[in-house]
């Protein structure tokens, strides 16, 4: 939950696709036009309009059961999060270093129903897309098979805007693309592609994109892939600050917050800092179109860099995430279906104090829908136990369950609940909506609002309804949030704090149980 143009390069991209070893450096992945000799374009396109497998065996394995079964591995790692996305933003590395990250994000196709996928990635070398090249007909080779053009839609936005071009040529040599091609193979086997590549992130190059895209994907199954990684080059250390201030920004959903953000990080002079994403562009189109095709909520799925794998330098590193951008409804949950959940609660404790395992299950697909869950135990007035979980990974059913164990046993504060407790403890359950980073505080309201700061490795949480129930004002509120997570009562305005507010829907026995 939590939380640029190109420069220099620093190994060449073509040294380390010619290398005999597998393993490609992740300073590797990113270069600059005037760090290479230009390719020559190609005097005619290429045979069926087939783009090949460039990459294959340096960068991702080529052996097809290895490659399958590598990303299914990553895929079956964890489950989804609620949602299923309009946009996804998701790495595009050596599988080593970002394979994982990618997973994620693609893992959340499974969610809906798509049979398009636009794909738009930066120009990492010359020659370059002027300004919008689409790669229009035939399609991409990969070691799983090819994948499509969607040729109509790829001549209807073509027709959109004098900006967008069909461009062979400016597809040579670049990896953003087609590394991101056998993840999509794995999750949606049948979807077509529209690959995009684009030359600048000028206002007017992004406006003529995102239009293009809102116009001619509205009404289809369609998804919409940013390919991009994260910071370039600085050491360990700064990239996580550096990479979360960026993933904030985009969680906001706001492209010229984004923008500002990018702009600040630049301007510090973190240790060889080269760009905050490779593929800003392509992240605020996906961004623009997103939202104007539907998407009200973005979610962070996960971030690492390359630093954290066995491969990669903490000196010079590379950063990686995974976002969703995706429109949230609240679950409808009515009074049957909160009693449902009291209940699963109540008996799941119930039988681990008798030492039996809570296994209940539901039919109802609105119980089994995704959701953050808060558990909360009051003997009378006072707190007895409340322990919850942000992320919507798990069906609402079994998060109750597991929650309420936990609000039971573990929670720090308290001695294990026994059973001659039960029949005295009132449940509360808080089914939360998804986080939304705060810009203003001026936005959060009391009763509300339930709030997350992030500082570091500190996090705290409150859920809306206890600044409600101990009469705090905004700002006592915030204090008593930085208190929580351990840190001074005006952490949440200090550089390097994340703030996140949320919503609930909150409902508790009545004790008619008694």
């Amino acid at each position: 939950m939590r939380l640029c143009k190109l420069g220099i390069l620093i190994l060449v991209l073509g040294l380390c696709a010619c290398r005999s070893q597998s393993i490609p450096s992740p300073t590797a992945a990113t270069s600059t036009p005037s760090s290479k000799t230009p390719l020559a374009p190609p005097t005619s396109a290429p045979a069926n309009w087939i783009h090949p497998a460039n990459f294959a065996g340096s960068w991702y394995p080529a052996d097809p059961t290895t490659l399958s079964n590598e990303i299914d591995r990553w895929l079956a790692a964890n489950d989804p999060v609620d949602g299923a996305p309009i946009g996804l933003i998701v790495p595009h590395a050596g599988y080593v270093y970002s394979g994982a990250v990618a997973a994620e994000g693609f893992r959340q196709l499974r969610q809906g129903d798509y049979q398009l996928a636009v794909i738009i990635a930066a120009d990492h070398q010359a020659p370059l897309s002027q300004p919008i090249a689409i790669w229009p007909k035939g399609g991409f080779e990969t070691p799983l098979g090819m994948v499509a053009v969607d040729e109509a839609t790829a001549q209807a936005l073509i027709e959109t805007s004098s900006l967008i071009h069909a461009d062979p040529a400016a597809f040579q040599g670049e990896h953003p693309i087609e590394l991101e091609l056998p993840f999509l193979q794995r999750t949606c086997p049948q979807c077509r592609i529209v690959p995009i590549l684009m030359g600048d992130k000028n206002p007017e190059t992004i406006e003529a994109l995102s239009n293009a895209l809102s116009q001619v994907l509205a009404g289809k199954k369609a998804v919409i892939i940013a390919s991009s990684d994260l910071a370039h080059y600085p050491p360990y250390s700064q990239a996580l600050v550096i990479d979360r201030a960026t993933l904030f920004a985009i969680e906001t959903g706001d492209p010229l917050y984004l923008q500002q953000t990018t702009k600040r990080l630049m301007s510090v002079g973190f240790t060889n800092l080269v760009t905050c994403a490779c593929g800003e562009g392509p992240i605020l189109v996906t961004m623009r179109a997103a939202k104007a095709l539907g998407a009200n909520t973005t979610t962070l799925l996960r971030y690492a860099n390359s630093g954290e794998t066995p491969y990669g330098k903490r000196d010079q590193v590379v950063g990686y995430g995974a976002v969703m951008l995706w429109h949230y409804a609240p679950p409808e949950l009515t009074n049957s279906r909160r009693q449902a959940l009291l209940a699963l609660a109540r008996k799941a404790i119930e039988d681990y104090l008798e030492g039996e395992k809570a296994s209940l299950t539901s039919d109802d697909p609105v119980l089994n829908r995704r959701a953050g869950v808060f558990v909360t135990l009051k003997e009378g007035q006072a707190l007895r136990g409340c322990i919850g979980r942000l992320r919507a990974d798990l069906p609402l059913y079994q998060a109750v369950q597991e929650m309420a164990i936990a609000a039971a046993t573990a929670d720090p504060r308290f001695p294990p609940l026994k059973k001659s407790e039960l029949k005295d403890l009132r449940i509360e359950i808080s089914v939360l909506s998804p986080l939304r980073p705060v810009t203003d505080t001026k936005s959060i309201r009391i009763g509300t609002h339930g709030l997350l700061i992030i500082q570091g490795q500190r996090r705290g949480v409150l859920l809306p309804q206890v600044a409600q129930e101990e009469g705090w004002s905004r700002k006592e509120f915030l204090e008593n949030l930085c208190y929580k997570a351990g840190l001074e009562g005006d952490c949440w305005h200090k550089e390097g704090s994340l703030l996140y507010s949320f919503q609930a829907i909150v409902f508790g026995e009545d004790l008619s149980h008694q």
